[in-house]
């Protein structure tokens, strides 16, 4: 009697719960162009049916009837595009500007509790802008905070992008901020230092444990002009120690992402085995036919380095206009190369307010078709995470993140700063009425 009571009451309540469960909400969103994110072309008059979270069918318009039930969304002119992806961003960073204390302010000043609620408008500005994933590289000195709100915007508490997160970063003695201060005085950093190879296996484990997605690492520190003109960044971490970072990450199927301006440093970085350069901002051609070896991915920030040049006559302004006339020559050579690019812009280092897709013009500017440009952070970024026909793609099976922009953005890239439509995850974040 016992077991059959158990029985019926188990059966109960699996009938109970198939009884409650919603029905799965069905969207068709319908556009003049759809650039799908892999194709060469753009295609037109299309319609995306979605199920869920997740897309279940793109066909001509009008090829078949929506389904029964179905919400239909039609954006009219719009350019229909994948969901798109910013490969290097910094919730926790606000263009901090010196008046107003800079850097050293928030770790200083600021509680844990401010810079949390500013990182999350970050990320809703993110969404905002038709950027549905992000991977946020480094909280600078707020610990962990970016594994609590990419918790809280996977529960759906908080409106925010699809968040790949490298939490602390690391660094070693020397080799980050806070500086200046008095050596009697221990002030905090913006990333963990470590010494030796044991302590950076060590460091690793603790950022993957506590959460990271990826492991960050500042390969150079500070960089600038030296007497025959040429930039030069102080180098950080050794081969050896980087190398067992990469190690411990790659064990745990994690990646690792390094901070390397370029000299000393970024070598380093491609000896280490880091899977992406970030910022790059002057590659040998040795060092480009490195990266295609070794599959490295380059990740170049442009746009960032056109803002607040200190004056052309002080070493920080000779340094701030070599930084940039390098730049582009680097992402030229590796663009004709074949190096493997994907979109990112260091936004937080400038104001979240501003358009991060700033940078596509700068990706045009120096070589890319837009077509290149808008791959890069869509098909191509969403390889370098791991996710490819996931994320940044519109086709069957993929996650159902769409924006939408006035114009034609193969025409003008700035048409990507005009966004009109948002949907993550098949839910509608920003309508298309606007």
């Amino acid at each position: 009697m016992r077991y059959l009571c158990l029985g019926a009451l188990g059966l109960c309540l699996a009938w109970a719960g198939l009884a409650g469960a919603a029905p799965q909400h069905v969207v068709v969103v319908r556009a003049a162009t759809l650039i799908d994110g892999a194709g060469a072309r753009p295609l037109h008059d299309q319609e995306v049916l979605i199920r869920g979270d997740r897309i279940a069918a793109v066909y001509a318009r009008g090829a078949q009837p929506a389904p029964d039930g179905a919400q239909v969304l039609d954006l009219g002119d719009a350019t229909l595009l994948p969901g798109l992806i910013d490969c290097h961003t910094h919730i926790f960073l606000q263009g901090e500007v010196p008046e107003a204390g800079g850097y050293d302010v928030q770790l200083l000043n600021y509680p844990a509790s401010y810079r949390v609620a500013r990182a999350i408008v970050a990320a809703r500005r993110a969404l905002e802008q038709g950027f549905t994933t992000i991977r946020d590289v480094e909280t600078e000195g707020a610990g962990y905070g970016d594994v609590g709100i990419q918790r809280a915007i996977n529960e759906g508490i908080i409106p925010g992008p699809r968040m790949f997160v490298a939490t602390r970063a690391i660094s070693s003695t020397g080799g980050y901020q806070l500086e200046g201060y008095a050596p009697e005085i221990t002030v905090p950093k913006g990333a963990q230092l470590i010494d030796g190879p044991v302590e950076a296996r060590k460091a690793a484990r603790e950022q993957l444990d506590h959460g990271a997605d990826w492991i960050k690492v500042y390969m150079t520190h500070r960089s600038w002009v030296d007497e025959q003109g040429a930039l030069v960044s102080q180098p950080t971490l050794t081969v050896e120690e980087l190398r067992a970072i990469v190690d411990e990450a790659h064990g745990w199927r994690r990646k690792v992402a390094c901070h390397a301006y370029n000299g000393i440093g970024l070598q380093r970085a491609l000896d280490g085995g880091c899977d992406s350069i970030e910022h790059g901002l002057e590659l040998s051609d040795a060092q480009i036919q490195q990266m295609i070896r070794q599959g490295t991915w380059y990740v170049p920030t442009l746009a960032v380095y056109y803002y607040d040049p200190d004056p052309p006559e002080t070493p920080t302004g000779k340094r701030d206009r070599q930084r940039v006339a390098v730049h582009g020559v680097s992402f030229r050579k590796a663009l004709h190369a074949g190096v493997k690019i994907a979109f990112g812009t260091d936004v937080g280092g400038f104001v979240w307010s501003d358009p991060i897709a700033q940078e596509f013009a700068r990706m045009v500017e120096f070589g890319m078709t837009p077509m290149q440009a808008i791959q890069a952070a869509t098909t191509r970024a969403a390889e370098l995470l791991g996710k490819r026909n996931e994320l940044g793609v519109v086709a069957p099976g993929a996650y159902a993140d769409l924006m939408a922009v006035h114009g034609d953005p193969l025409q003008d890239v700035a048409a990507l700063k005009d966004v009109r439509f948002v949907m993550k995850d098949g839910v509608v974040f920003r309508p298309g009425a606007d």
